[in-house]
């Protein structure tokens, strides 16, 4: 039986249960915590380990599968308090543990279930960003100022911006904040050898597109939570999801074919990959019909900047992202909200609502919120990323030697995906 030692007489259970608890609420919670967290472990380590080289399958894997085991820790030490606790600076809030049975069992911030419920929700979403950072340095990154990076960039980037910034479900938080990281920490950890930026077929399409497969229906999760209830909202945001996703994968096939003059499955994964990273600030906010567009929009535009202006940019030919996490988060993840985030108050009305609804001013003044949005994001981003790999650079390199990124994963870690084990030997490599 739980013990509730501790906890005020308001909060005492009847019937084994608060009398603020809604289970439909907590369990829906936990479930969509869970399909987040299924989008890391394993989604995104057979997403990464399929989709590079076989010589790194291991390491980029590896590198999705620490990052989940390196955030909890660091989460409900200080992190969870930092990112939604008191507040300690303006942009900041205490370090302070997310530990306590009392704290833990007692009502969340938000929503009719336990604290301890929001803290492992919050950090599937902190884990997941940080793997996405993540695919930006696959193929070259020494595994031990990965390893401090994580924590740090958790500290100081994260839990910053979460702490500030109002996001339905993680366009700035997460899509936006990783894409300009992970393409800040690519600048300075170097590009792959020449030879496989030139060269760089993904060892197992089939376990590839596993992966996106989980990360596709793991988005259920991701955006069908933002209201932190189980009512109509997450009804919608789950229907405009899928709806987004969809129309994203079609609309960047029907390019492939028309252009490059074949249907790509690697373009396909990216053009889901854009969908549900750009209907992500705005599942539960938007009408259907805004859905499908952005659907075409996420999956036209991260195209013509991947396949048009990355190709005539010195600076995007120079910066080796190794997942294009640049064109697949930062460009589809700018965020869009329109004013049912903010119930009905005019003044939070997006920009063509205001020109619908008469309010040209006030739609403007949005659109100018989430630009200063934007380049706050970006730009804590750009120099927290850079002081933190500056700062791991003075203890170990930031970059493989020459050596191991020649041989890979058995130089690296010993170890090799696809090795064949017979009398103690190794066959095929």
């Amino acid at each position: 039986m739980a013990n509730y030692t501790g906890l005020p007489p308001n909060l005492l259970p009847t019937d084994a249960s608060p009398i603020w608890l809604n289970k439909g609420d907590n369990a829906w919670q936990l479930t969509a915590a869970t399909f987040v967290g299924l989008q890391s472990v394993p989604g995104l380590i057979l997403l990464y380990g399929a989709g590079v080289k076989k010589k790194w399958a291991v390491n980029s894997a590896f590198m999705a599968l620490y990052t989940f085991a390196c955030v909890l820790p660091c989460w409900l030490l200080w992190g969870y308090q930092m990112s939604f606790g008191e507040k300690l600076l303006p942009f900041w809030g205490e370090i302070d543990v997310a530990l306590d049975q009392g704290y833990l069992l007692g009502q969340a911030y938000a929503g009719n279930f336990p604290s301890a419920t929001m803290v492992f929700f919050q950090f599937v979403f902190a884990a997941i960003t940080l793997i996405l950072v993540a695919g930006a340095l696959l193929g070259r990154m020494n595994f031990y100022a990965w390893m401090m990076f994580v924590s740090l960039w958790l500290t100081f980037s994260y839990t910053f911006v979460a702490f500030r910034i109002i996001d339905y479900s993680g366009g700035y938080v997460i899509h936006l904040s990783s894409g300009v990281a992970g393409f800040t920490a690519a600048y300075w950890v170097g590009p792959r050898l020449t030879k496989d930026r030139e060269i760089f077929p993904p060892n197992n399409i089939i376990l590839m597109l596993a992966g996106a497969g989980l990360l596709w229906m793991g988005w259920t999760g991701f955006n069908g939570d933002g209201h932190m209830n189980v009512g109509i909202d997450a009804s919608l945001a789950v229907l405009n999801t899928h709806v987004c996703i969809a129309a994203s994968l079609l609309t960047w096939t029907l390019l492939d074919s028309l252009v490059i003059g074949r249907p790509s499955i690697i373009g396909a994964v990216q053009g889901m990959i854009t969908g549900l990273v750009c209907i992500t600030p705005a599942a539960g906010v938007v009408q259907g019909w805004d859905a499908v567009i952005m659907g075409i929009l996420s999956g036209s535009i991260p195209w013509f900047t991947m396949m048009a202006v990355h190709k005539r940019s010195e600076l995007l030919q120079k910066v080796d992202d190794t997942m294009a996490v640049f064109h697949t988060h930062a460009i589809a993840g700018i965020p869009k909200l329109n004013r049912l985030f903010y119930t009905t108050e005019a003044r939070y009305i997006g920009l063509f609502y205001g020109l619908q609804m008469g309010e040209v001013k006030n739609g403007f003044r949005q659109l100018g919120l989430q630009l200063a949005g934007i380049v706050f994001v970006a730009g804590l981003n750009i120099i927290v990323t850079t002081l933190i790999c500056l700062f791991i650079r003075l203890l170990v390199p930031l970059r493989m030697s020459e050596k191991q990124m020649e041989i890979g994963d058995d130089s690296v870690h010993g170890e090799e995906a696809y090795a064949i084990w017979g009398d103690g030997e190794k066959h095929g490599v």
